[in-house]
């Protein structure tokens, strides 16, 4: 991975998007007023993507691992709280589903990624 950054990684940008659309949600409405859940699933979403770059900067594949593992857990995390969020009337189906997908995909690419780690190791 010589000269590439965290910022070159795949997984990395998918997460920054989800990011960007969580914290969008979280911006309007009544989403915006619940400081509890919205904290918490804009800390979640960072999570995904803060542990990535911190993985990245361990510079040993299994501790970039581990890191990777992290990011996954905290994806699934912001799926949970879209499920709060839609049950509490603070999101429609298609938002849910949108986003949902990001995660997904944080999820699968992170996974991907952890699969080539370990192929190296």
């Amino acid at each position: 991975m010589q000269g590439r950054t965290f910022k070159d990684l795949e997984c990395w940008k998918k997460a920054r998007e989800l990011v960007k659309e969580i914290y969008q949600v979280t911006r309007s409405g009544s989403f915006s007023k619940d400081f509890g859940l919205r904290d918490q699933i804009q800390r979640s979403a960072v999570s995904v993507m803060a542990n990535i770059a911190e993985g990245f900067g361990t510079f040993s594949d299994v501790e970039f691992i581990r890191f990777l593992s992290i990011s996954i857990r905290s994806a699934y995390e912001v799926q949970s709280h879209l499920c709060v969020a839609l049950d509490a009337g603070y999101l429609q189906d298609r938002e849910l589903n949108r986003l949902d997908y990001l995660c997904n995909e944080c999820i699968n690419l992170a996974k991907g990624f952890i699969r080539y780690l370990k192929e190296k190791i």
